[in-house]
């Protein structure tokens, strides 16, 4: 310290020594001053800088209804979109009912076993207390009416300025708690065979969109939502036509929305695990529709945490 001291003493001089005749008639008092607040300003700067901390994110993938195969992918690729933009850490709330600990005597899991461990893990990770420990918490194809320990609390944690990001089934959750819906901004209602689809980008500035094109094609399993209100969502992915019979129509994929304080990040895509991951290697969609995909849900996670900004204001209802 005392040498940083005694370099911003002489620096000081300096600029004393080389100052313009004219201004050497000022105050030293007040070029001291104004000098010293400064380095101070500058110094705050850098140790905000240095001290910035990634966001803390909570992935829950736990199911009560059907289960993804691709949900240990979906965990294993927030990951690592975390480690490699340094924007957020992951911690989990996980239960895979074909842990060998859960079997049965009939070889299967055990069903008593693998809910009393979903409500464990949701207790510990979700409870008041623990959610002080993060910034966001991330639905990634999660199904049922998962054993919170104080739903209406955990809604009202992302009320106050927290995130909510959901991927696929997060639409599937919770259809007997209606607050829920109320925040994510819709309910699945059916699902038909994958297809392909050209989802149309109804926000081409955002970050979670602007890498897309006009349209972009996908093959996955398309949801179908009801109780979706467009007034009260800013939509980002959409299709104008059913996606099995091409009916016209307004079937939303993805959007965003504040909640009071908080940010909602959806997505609808994500049913398979090569819609994931780039390097899966029984594939119907492109590399680069995974690609595109994880920067989708990377800049919608970075929007959520607050570590991006865009317009979430519903768009003009036509």
């Amino acid at each position: 310290m005392n040498f940083i001291a005694g370099a911003e003493v002489r620096t000081l001089a300096h600029v004393i020594s080389v100052m313009p005749r004219h201004m050497k008639n000022l105050n030293l008092t007040f070029i001291a001053a104004f000098f010293w607040t400064a380095v101070a300003l500058g110094l705050l700067g850098f140790a905000s800088t240095a001290q910035a901390a990634p966001k803390r994110v909570l992935v829950v993938t736990t199911t009560l209804g059907f289960r993804h195969s691709s949900i240990e992918t979906a965990e294993k690729i927030i990951a690592k979109l975390g480690n490699e933009s340094g924007a957020f850490t992951v911690d989990y709330a996980r239960v895979d009912p074909n842990d060998p600990k859960f079997k049965g005597p009939d070889g299967k899991p055990d069903k008593k076993q693998v809910d009393e461990a979903i409500k464990a893990v949701l207790t510990e990770k979700m409870s008041p207390a623990a959610l002080k420990n993060y910034d966001a918490v991330i639905f990634a194809n999660t199904t049922g009416d998962l054993p919170l320990p104080d739903p209406q609390g955990f809604l009202d944690w992302v009320k106050s300025g927290k995130g909510f990001v959901g991927m696929h089934a997060a639409g599937d959750t919770f259809h007997g708690f209606e607050p829920y819906i109320e925040m994510l901004g819709a309910e699945f209602k059916i699902h038909k065979a994958q297809v392909e689809v050209d989802p149309i980008n109804e926000d081409k500035e955002c970050p979670a969109c602007r890498h897309l094109p006009d349209k972009w094609k996908v093959f996955d399993e398309i949801y179908q939502f009801k109780k979706f209100d467009r007034s009260q969502v800013h939509g980002l992915l959409r299709l104008d036509h059913n996606p099995n019979d091409n009916t016209p129509g307004d079937y939303p994929l993805s959007w965003c929305k504040e909640y009071g304080r908080g940010r909602v990040f959806y997505t609808a895509l994500g049913h398979r695990e090569d819609v994931w991951d780039p390097n899966w290697p029984d594939r119907k969609n492109a590399k680069e529709v995974a690609e595109a995909y994880q920067q989708h849900i990377l800049n919608g996670i970075k929007w959520a945490v607050g570590l991006e900004n865009w317009n979430a204001k519903p768009q003009t209802v036509q």
